[in-house]
């Protein structure tokens, strides 16, 4: 029967681009294991990650709005959700491993904090080694998860979740080296989530309207959420079809890509979110409150690591590692009420004036 299936899987390997990454050719992973019994390497990370506390924990993390009180918000984990939708999209239209898409797409974000990006910027300036939810979400699936024990995934699925973060100024750059074309097409369906799903959201809660969108921006990617996907998605199909079908010339640029026109209109969307949206809401009264919740966790846990779970002092770290992890970890909810246990006082009126963050 195993042969059976290992056969199958070569033939699935096989008909893949010839840059694809191929499920029997994997990167040995930290800990050697028996080859699954029903599922290729990449299927198995997949389900690991999908029964991960890590991950259940994303349907109460942040996207742009805190603890909204419509039902229809989007939520770290429907982000995820459609992150991944859209990543294995592309990946079959190009002949990638869309297993290995699946896997690191839902893997990608399990490592960020309660009240989005500006917990993780206050856990950022906190530290003094710096905090990032790719580097942390890592970190889950090789020191946290299963008590200590960790999820022993594939490199390749671990660099995708890694490298998927990108510039402020450019949505097909990284920050961390992207080693497959996989990798590479979870970067960039992350933007075109977060994009258009982050629009939405806004005009559902009045702090924009359609119109408001930059005029290059509808004209080129649409004036609807779907249009504007679909746009994003065909076009890179295209633009990166000579660069992963059947044949790549020695002088091609290797990759997954957009357009230039694609691209300018999907910066400016970014840069006109930003503007509009993101900063502006990060520095109101909320976005301030959130802030101060997460210094007054990190701080009294760094003072008071006998409070930390007791997880979190398997591998004898320091306090401040310990209380990293461990409010890095957190769901809004749970952040709030574990501040108002610590700090009497500090969330008064917090989920009775939610705004956008």
């Amino acid at each position: 029967m195993l042969e059976d299936i290992v056969s199958r899987i070569k033939i699935r390997d096989d008909s893949l681009s010839p840059f694809a990454s191929k499920s029997l050719e994997t990167m040995p992973r930290d800990i050697p294991e028996e080859p699954p019994s029903l599922r290729n390497e990449f299927q198995r990370d997949r389900d690991r990650l999908i029964h991960s506390n890590a991950f259940r924990r994303l349907k109460h993390k942040t996207q742009v709005f805190i603890a909204p009180t419509g039902d229809h918000y989007v939520t770290r984990l429907t982000h995820t959700l459609e992150v991944s939708q859209i990543g294995r999209t592309i990946a079959r239209a190009l002949n990638l491993n869309e297993d290995l898409v699946e896997a690191m797409t839902l893997g990608h974000d399990i490592g960020h904090t309660p009240f989005g990006h500006l917990g993780e910027d206050e856990l950022n300036s906190l530290h003094s080694n710096g905090f990032s939810h790719a580097t942390q979400s890592v970190r889950i699936v090789e020191h946290l998860e299963k008590n200590g024990a960790g999820l022993n995934l594939t490199p390749e699925v671990r660099n995708g979740m890694v490298s998927h973060s990108k510039p402020k100024d450019d949505i097909s750059g990284f920050l961390y080296e992207p080693k497959t074309l996989e990798a590479q097409v979870c970067r960039i369906s992350d933007a075109i989530a977060y994009l258009n799903h982050d629009i939405g959201d806004a005009i559902r809660a009045s702090v924009l309207y359609e119109e408001h969108i930059p005029y290059q921006c509808r004209m080129i990617l649409g004036t609807k959420h779907s249009q504007r996907i679909d746009t994003m998605v065909t076009d890179i199909v295209k633009s990166s079809w000579a660069t992963t079908g059947l044949t790549k010339n020695e002088d091609e640029t290797f990759g997954i890509k957009m357009s230039d026109e694609v691209l300018s209109a999907a910066n400016t969307l970014r840069d006109f979110m930003f503007e509009n949206v993101y900063l502006p809401a990060g520095n109101g009264d909320l976005g301030c409150t959130a802030r101060e919740i997460i210094r007054v966790l990190y701080t009294y846990f760094c003072n008071h690591p006998s409070d930390i779970p007791s997880e979190y002092h398997i591998r004898n770290e320091s306090p401040d590692i310990m209380s990293l992890d461990y409010v890095s970890g957190m769901t809004d909810h749970f952040a709030i009420r574990k501040a108002e246990e610590i700090s009497p006082g500090i969330t008064k009126g917090f989920l009775g004036n939610r705004k956008t963050l």
